[in-house]
């Protein structure tokens, strides 16, 4: 088994990277254009952020740059006076004014630096706040269906792993760009003041070490942006590797070997991946660096050719050389500035489309709030299909439920159960047909409103890392009494009386003091969720998946005294718990096909007859 070639599904590179060369390749001008669309962005995000700090860091930073080229200029008064003739003492005096601008400049500089770097190390951190509250407030808010579309968990990937990790280094990073910038404008002020044909070259210099920054960070993103689903698989194996729920089942079928040779062939295949990005862009930044190098001797020979014939004066030279050597460092700083600012900037440009592309997934306002309780819920030929499904998950499915009823949702897996329940429930629309509540379209109600009216009791519930008081109220504050209530009915109160600290009990054992429960304590937290939100609706998926025969009998007793006045919509295999049901509804691969109570579908002797004849012989 050990050669065995493995199955890599989504994650054979081949096809994703069949044309990243093509796509990698960008101009200057490309990035050039792209820049100030950056920069706005960035000052917008830290504008909101905060203004006074956005403010004090860019006019302080562009006012450094005003110093600059003032102790530069300073500094040709200072060669001057050193250079003319006559005994040192009185030209060391002749110097001492211009001495005293230069110093005056520089200290202003590094003053006016210092406060700059204060307000960004102000502003950085509200800025990644901001930035998050804005991605998990869309996250919280999408339509569900969303979530079941595999370009949102892509884009929603990318946007997670870095993309709102670097809002705060794009805005660090534009500001040492527009810092870097106007430090080179001052030089480049200074040069042409001293001599025009020294602006040109020094323009020559810069324009080689750009394109090899801009081609780095494409390939470099290109690639990242192609290795997310290696990078996604990699992530579960590890995860599957390292989790305490996994840890059992990993030893008890031997999966250790397997699961490294996937990682192993995961990892293999991003390497090989990684290799080839690392020689493409040494070769870049070797070229970019050896025409750098052939500009930057250019502008330093075109000096020692003006100072050879003349055309400029000593003092104005030595002036020109720290100039270039100030343009220098402003030059590297701009280059890593603009690198960075570049290749964060378009993992940022992926957060960004991310929060557009889930704002418009949003559902649409809608004021009507949804009446406090209901006389009758119907659906009227619904069909669903779920993003990327090549079927309807559900097709002309019709049903209805008044107030007080048990309804019951049953059929073999994959038949559709779970879907309706969610779209009577107004978390999915219909992509066909309507729900309505009490005559109006459920799209036309205020979600928040309508889900205040509905309890949900799930198989896949949540095991929130949270207290049990928080597990049963979820935030909500009804009291002791409420809680207590909530928990007796649902037989939670048992499993409360185990823990260490009772309802103040943190239930994660990752975590100090934390405690663990059972499936079944587990299942029995999740019906005191349900039954503690106290809605008119209560929708019981599977409640009883987790539970043995006795707690599962009990369950539902509890289940049918408790739901007296309320509307209950119960999904389950397990048949003998839905005999006592106002109403059972079969489907079958998404579509309604039985109907009727527990002794009308047994006449008809259909599926669920069959289904239910099944079941029982099991226990005969």
């Amino acid at each position: 088994m050990a050669d065995e070639e493995l199955e890599l599904g989504e994650i054979a590179l081949s096809d994703w990277h069949a044309h990243a060369d093509k796509l990698a390749s960008v101009r200057f001008l490309t990035i050039a254009k792209r820049l100030p669309a950056l920069i706005g962005q960035a000052m917008r995000l830290a504008w909101q952020a905060n203004r006074r700090d956005t403010l004090v860091t860019v006019s302080l930073n562009l006012l450094g740059g005003v110093f600059t080229a003032f102790g530069l200029l300073a500094t040709t008064g200072v060669l001057e006076a050193l250079f003319r003739e006559g005994p040192t003492p009185e030209r060391v005096r002749a110097a001492l004014p211009s001495l005293a601008l230069v110093a005056g400049a520089a200290a202003l500089r590094t003053t006016t630096q210092a406060v700059a770097g204060w307000a960004q190390s102000r502003l950085d951190p509200q800025i990644a706040r901001l930035a998050e509250e804005r991605l998990y407030g869309l996250t919280s808010r999408v339509d569900l269906v969303s979530y079941d579309d595999h370009d949102f968990h892509d884009a929603l990937q990318r946007a997670r792993l870095r993309g709102v990790d670097v809002a705060d280094v794009v805005v660090s990073s534009t500001i040492n760009v527009v810092t870097a910038f106007v430090g080179l404008a001052a030089v480049a002020g200074v040069l042409s003041v001293l001599h025009p044909v020294l602006l040109p070259l020094l323009v020559l210099a810069v324009l080689p070490d750009a394109w090899a920054a801009v081609r780095t960070a494409r390939m470099r993103y290109m690639t990242m942006y192609s290795l997310i689903p290696a990078t996604r698989r990699k992530w579960i194996i590890a995860d599957l590797l390292a989790r305490r729920e996994s840890a059992a089942e990993v030893r008890s079928f031997t999966m250790r070997g397997f699961l490294l040779r996937f990682y192993d062939a995961v990892a293999r295949a991003q390497q090989e991946v990684m290799l080839r990005l690392a020689r493409r862009q040494t070769l870049a930044r070797l070229t970019g660096e050896a025409l750098g190098g052939l500009g930057a001797g250019l502008v330093y020979a075109a000096l020692g050719v003006l100072l050879a014939v003349g055309a400029i004066p000593l003092a104005v030279a030595g002036t020109a050389v720290l100039a270039i050597r100030q343009g220098q460092t402003s030059l590297g700083n701009l280059m890593f500035a603009t690198n960075r600012l570049y290749e964060d900037g378009l993992y940022f440009t992926d957060f960004l489309d991310f929060c557009a592309d889930a704002e418009r997934r949003l559902p649409a306002a809608r004021r009507r709030a949804a009446p406090a309780s209901f006389e009758r819920i119907v659906a009227e030929d619904v069909t669903f299909t779920y993003p990327g499904a090549d079927s309807p998950a559900l097709t002309d499915v019709s049903a209805e439920i008044n107030r007080g009823e048990v309804i019951a949702l049953v059929g073999e897996n994959g038949s559709g159960k779970t879907t309706l329940a969610k779209i009577l429930s107004g978390l999915y629309s219909p992509d066909s047909g309507r729900i309505t509540w009490d005559g109006v379209d459920l799209r036309e109600l205020d979600p928040e409103t309508v889900r205040h009216g509905i309890a949900v009791i799930a198989q896949d519930h949540t095991r929130w890392p949270l207290t049990a008081r928080y597990n049963i109220t979820m935030g909500t504050d009804k009291g002791q009494e409420a809680l207590e209530a909530a928990a007796r009915v649902a037989g939670a109160d048992e499993v409360v009386a185990g823990l260490p600290h009772g309802y103040g009990t943190l239930l994660d054992r990752r975590f100090k003091d934390g405690h663990e429960l059972s499936g079944g304590q587990w299942q029995r937290i999740a019906v005191a969720r349900g039954f503690h939100r106290d809605a008119p609706l209560l929708i019981c998926d599977e409640p009883t998946a987790a539970l043995d025969a006795r707690a599962e009998h009990a369950l539902f007793e509890r289940i049918r005294s408790h739901a007296d006045g309320r509307t209950v919509v119960l999904i389950t295999h397990r048949l003998a718990s839905v005999r006592y049901a106002d109403r059972i509804y079969v489907l079958d691969h998404g579509k309604v096909v039985e109907e009727g109570t527990h002794e009308e579908l047994m006449r008809l002797d259909g599926l669920y007859a069959d289904l239910y004849g099944l079941q029982a012989a099991a226990y005969r």
